[in-house]
């Protein structure tokens, strides 16, 4: 549905986009992540038809973002980083108003209005001056205004930025409905879990280029395996549990703030780290073996790695 070969763009000195890849299936979530200056917000306008490449090429929904721009502007939709909503009009009159430049008649941006403020929670709000929504609602408003013709492919720029955690969580839930109903979204977001939440693809873009792509998992795994964590009551412990964790660690290594193929201590610390092949199995291993030595512990958990990892590995 989205696919993009050697996209490039240029702002004066700065090459923002350095051939950038993209295969987003239909009916899936692809997430763009990145630091800031990595490309997202660029890579997202040129396939919404607001830029034009300077190399490149790209289709969406089957049309060429450049050739097709006209055509295509009828089967997507858009929410940038700030809601595109007028606080002087009502929640209704705004959808009315988008539906009026979409060209569907009076009528029918009177009863796409009423559809929308029902589907998004916002009916018994419809009346009220935006001004006097939260910031949740006027994040809702803005994605009922980009679905008003009901687009096959759907962009968000950072959807969640500055919105409280049961905003988010409900910003989630919209869109996860809309991907079941054959929906093709690409995200870009600065929230890692919301990409681990939402995207089947994750894409990491970095200095205009692609990073890497994949699953989340299969970008987890890149980074490392599951790692069990043992967090020692008295410090000196960390020490004397390499005798009894040393067989099922492997190599050991010195301080670390990353993943290890082997166990991974803080000399003079309580805190040790190794690896867990076995999953949970690992774990029930671990304590077993800490507790024939009489070693006794604070915390002892099973750790997968996260995008934040990964995110990190990728962009450092």
């Amino acid at each position: 549905m989205i696919c993009a070969e050697g996209l490039r763009k240029r702002y004066a000195a700065t090459e923002a986009l350095r051939g950038i890849d993209l295969d987003v299936s239909a009916g899936t979530v692809c997430g763009l992540l990145g630091p800031n200056g990595a490309g997202k917000t660029t890579t997202v306008r040129i396939l919404a038809t607001l830029l034009r490449p300077d190399g490149g090429r790209a289709e969406v929904a089957g049309l060429d973002v450049v050739r097709d721009a006209a055509r295509l502007r009828f089967r997507i939709g858009l929410a940038g980083q700030h809601a595109a909503v007028d606080e002087l009009l009502t929640g209704r009159r705004n959808l009315e108003l988008f539906g009026r430049l979409y060209h569907l008649s009076r009528a029918r941006a009177r009863s796409r209005a009423e559809e929308l403020l029902e589907r998004f929670g916002l009916a018994a709000a419809g009346r009220r001056l935006v001004r006097t929504y939260s910031g949740g609602m006027r994040r809702r408003l803005d994605l009922a205004a980009s679905l008003i013709v009901a687009p096959p492919v759907l962009f968000m720029d950072e959807p969640t930025a500055g919105l409280d955690p049961r905003s988010r969580r409900e910003l989630w839930d919209a869109l996860r409905d809309l991907v079941r109903e054959g929906t093709t979204l690409l995200l870009t977001t600065q929230y890692l879990d919301e990409a681990d939440h939402l995207a089947d693809q994750v894409v990491v873009l970095r200095e205009g280029r692609v990073a890497a792509a994949g699953s989340p998992a299969e970008l987890k795994r890149q980074v490392g395996g599951d790692r069990v964590q043992i967090v020692f009551r008295h410090p000196g412990d960390a020490a004397a549990a390499l005798g009894a964790l040393g067989p099922m660690s492997g190599p050991t290594s010195g301080p670390t703030s990353g993943p290890t193929s082997g166990l991974a201590f803080e000399p003079g610390g309580t805190r040790v780290t190794l690896p867990a092949p076995d999953g949970a199995q690992s774990l029930v291993r671990v304590a077993r073996a800490l507790d024939a030595a009489g070693i006794a512990v604070e915390d002892l958990a099973l750790r997968r790695p996260t995008l934040d990892e990964v995110f990190l590995h990728l962009t450092a």
